[in-house]
């Protein structure tokens, strides 16, 4: 039986008008989403309950007490990973659940994985022999690395969490911030996750400074969006790989928000609202390696192009 063209489409809750950014969006989730971000979806945007994303996350926990399944599309395989595990803590922070004895045995997790002082490392070495994207190299002794260790440090200071384990990863990622004299992109979203989190906030205004100037000398954020081109791109990077202010500040109260003037940010966030796809969701502007990771990354990236535009404001519904 053939459809009525003009009605809402299934799912769409009362009030929402057809043609919006929510509404557009929320048909792309439906069409091609994981459960977890179906389930997260319906928690930020209809009034969903935190209960059923935390019982999608579940499917990807393992014994150990780390994530794995490919919960962060660009590592695949059952294995626990500290990607996957600063994944699922990135969502039960989201949710309001980041804390108890799910995050105490999390932070044991984190301390079985740690390297010599104490942080995590991007990879570690059990990933060998399951797939993983070319630019996640896998090796048997990997480094400490901020990437990884700054967003899961701040994320557990900012719920108030208090474990051993944080204490070294604490000192490594103040030692990481402060000594950096260049970066990329990536890496200082790691160094804000950690500054926007860490309590000694008179330090981390300083250090946030200092790192808002390199970001700015360094032209790592494109501050207008119609000359991309006129910005480099890092090393390593895929062609047209930029980041924008509204991906340091994805929150108003970040520290990363003092980097760029209103004009700026205003910029950002008109662009981040013009990429939205005619399917719903929004692209990667990281490299596909692999149709399956690709497919399961779009509905995550939609998410929270949503919460940012509207954490600042912006009317999405």
């Amino acid at each position: 039986m053939a459809g009525n063209p003009s009605a809402a489409p299934l799912g769409t809750p009362p009030g929402v008008p057809l043609g919006t950014p929510l509404a557009r969006a929320e048909q792309f989730v439906w069409l091609t989403a994981r459960v977890l971000e179906q389930r997260r979806f319906a928690y930020h945007f209809l009034r969903g309950g935190a209960e059923p994303v935390e019982a999608a996350l579940n499917a990807y926990l393992n014994e150990d007490g780390g994530f794995g399944h490919a919960l962060e599309p660009d590592l695949r395989g059952p294995v626990s990973q500290p990607l996957h595990t600063a994944h699922a803590l990135r969502v039960l922070d989201s949710v309001g659940r980041c804390g108890g004895l799910r995050v105490e045995r999390i932070c044991r997790y984190l301390t079985d994985v740690s390297t010599h002082d104490g942080a995590l490392p991007a990879v570690h070495p059990s990933q060998r022999g399951y797939p993983a994207a070319p630019f996640v190299p896998v090796t048997e002794h990997p480094p400490s690395s901020l990437l990884a260790t700054g967003p899961v440090v701040g994320l557990l200071h900012r719920n108030q969490v208090w474990h051993a384990w944080l204490f070294r990863a604490t000192d490594f990622c103040w030692a990481a911030v402060e000594n950096l004299r260049s970066s990329h992109p990536y890496e200082v979203q790691a160094a804000v996750a950690f500054l926007d989190g860490v309590p000694d906030r008179s330090r981390a205004e300083r250090a946030a400074d200092r790192l808002g100037r390199l970001v700015r000398e360094q032209r790592l954020a494109v501050l207008d969006p119609e000359r991309p081109e006129a910005y480099p791109v890092a090393p390593g990077y895929a062609p047209g790989e930029h980041h924008y202010p509204h991906d340091y500040a994805r929150v108003p109260d970040s520290l990363a928000r003092r980097w760029f003037t209103d004009e700026e940010l205003g910029r950002s966030l008109d662009f981040l609202e013009s990429a939205q796809r005619d399917d719903g969701g929004w692209p990667l502007l990281w490299r596909e390696w692999a149709p399956g990771s690709a497919l399961e990354w779009r509905p995550v990236v939609t998410i929270e192009a949503l919460r940012t535009l509207r954490a600042h404001g912006r009317k999405v519904d």
